[in-house]
């Protein structure tokens, strides 16, 4: 049976989101932690401000999904300028449910691109944005996502023929 090749979001697609007008600081925080951490929303609900080790660059995730632990690189971002990781985290927590933000999400995606995309879309354009446009291997990928199986990985390995592009001429 063959899968569908899930849909991503690139980060200037993500920036348009982050930078449109009467975005909510929330809202802002939760989709930067969905893509540049590659959190679930779960995740990023549950998030509490003692889980953030700023002096060590991880962010701790407490019983995630199948109830278990583990620790999240703070990447850092490319094209953000003024706008960080860092900074939006002491905004931690996000202080909205599960259900708002996907809806919150689903609604700015439509508005600002067009597309009709999904909270999880950030985690897997996250994830690409690590091994395409960052140079991580797919290793280091599976580790910050927290997969057991590479396999569950390479599904979040999107190259799209601009990356080969880009690749050929620089």
């Amino acid at each position: 049976m063959k899968r569908k090749i899930p849909d991503i979001i690139t980060e200037e697609e993500l920036i348009k989101i982050i930078t449109s007008p009467k975005i909510k600081n929330h809202h802002k925080l939760a989709f930067i932690m969905g893509f540049y951490l590659q959190m679930r929303v779960s995740e990023v609900v549950n998030l509490k401000e003692d889980n953030i080790k700023y002096k060590r660059k991880i962010v701790q995730i407490k019983e995630g999904k199948g109830s278990k632990d583990r620790d999240i690189a703070i990447t850092k971002p490319l094209k953000m300028g003024a706008l960080s990781v860092v900074n939006a985290l002491k905004n931690v927590p996000v202080g909205c449910g599960v259900r708002a933000l996907e809806i919150a999400f689903k609604n700015y995606s439509n508005k600002v691109l067009g597309r009709d995309l999904h909270f999880h879309t950030l985690r897997h354009g996250g994830a690409t944005w690590l091994l395409n446009k960052k140079g991580w291997d797919i290793r280091k990928v599976q580790k910050q996502l927290g997969h057991e199986d590479i396999k569950t990985t390479q599904i979040y390995a999107h190259v799209g023929c601009e990356d080969l592009v880009e690749m050929e001429w620089g």
